[in-house]
């Protein structure tokens, strides 16, 4: 099964790189060039390497009969787009590797988890690649994905706050995370219902960020990002005044 990837840009490109040295090449469409690729008999899956952002250029380039063979890997809270289009069924993934710039190959980190009806194949793909990866439930999912979200939310935003790298958040101010950590895992378990213990996901979130002790995140992608929180504390009528405080201080 040849799989078709969207983006030519540094995760696409170093996928694509990775896939043709193994033997397997796979068609890579840009903005300009190869969507005649998805013009075939659905059942193959179509990874889509784009910014958030660009998915509903994406989703409207895309032939109607080969919409549900996407699989959507980027970063953020992806569900109410996905819900908007009847995407419900497409398949999730969140990507644990490194690319640090557009033509460097891609730098393995942690398991990849997928869920939904081409994970397997998705899995075996970047498996073949030396690529660690796995299929999960939809409910696990949930949980990796709530759990990233958060810590590239609250980083982003402690450290756009402090002018200080994941490290010092850690060293100096982790009180402060913690409270943020629980504010915004009380959003999650509302409005995804994935549950997740607090001790246990600040220790995580403390320990990978102790691994890239000089990283200096900011606040990015606001619709699918803080935004996100803000507006679902909103439905759902949960109090963030940490993450209210936080945001003030950042001037957003």
């Amino acid at each position: 099964m040849t799989i078709a990837i969207i983006g030519a840009g540094r995760v696409g490109g170093a996928l694509a790189s990775r896939s043709a040295e193994q033997g397997a090449p796979c068609p890579l469409i840009t903005r300009e060039r190869g969507w005649e690729a998805l013009d075939v008999e659905a059942g193959a899956p179509i990874l889509v390497a784009v910014r958030n952002d660009d998915l509903a250029a994406v989703f409207e380039r895309t032939p109607e009969h080969r919409r549900p063979d996407l699989v959507l890997v980027q970063n953020g809270m992806l569900r109410p787009w996905i819900a908007e289009r009847g995407l419900d069924e497409a398949t999730r993934g969140l990507l644990f590797f490194a690319v640090p710039k557009r033509g460097a190959p891609v730098d393995p980190g942690g398991v990849s988890p997928f869920t939904g009806p081409h994970a397997a194949a998705v899995v075996a793909w970047l498996s073949a690649l030396d690529l660690p990866a796995e299929v999960v439930t939809s409910s696990r999912f949930a949980e990796l994905e709530l759990e990233k979200l958060i810590w590239n939310c609250a980083f982003g935003l402690l450290c756009q706050v402090h002018d200080a790298p994941v490290g010092e958040i850690v060293a100096l101010h982790g009180e402060e995370l913690r409270s943020l950590v629980a504010e915004m895992a009380r959003v999650g378990a509302v409005a995804m219902g994935a549950e997740l213990d607090l001790d246990p996901l600040v220790e995580r979130l403390c320990a990978y960020s102790r691994s890239i002790a000089d990283y200096q995140g900011a606040v990015k992608e606001w619709r699918w990002r803080n935004g996100w929180f803000v507006d679902a504390a909103g439905e759902h009528r949960i109090a963030t005044p940490v993450h209210a405080e936080l945001l003030r201080r950042a001037g957003l």
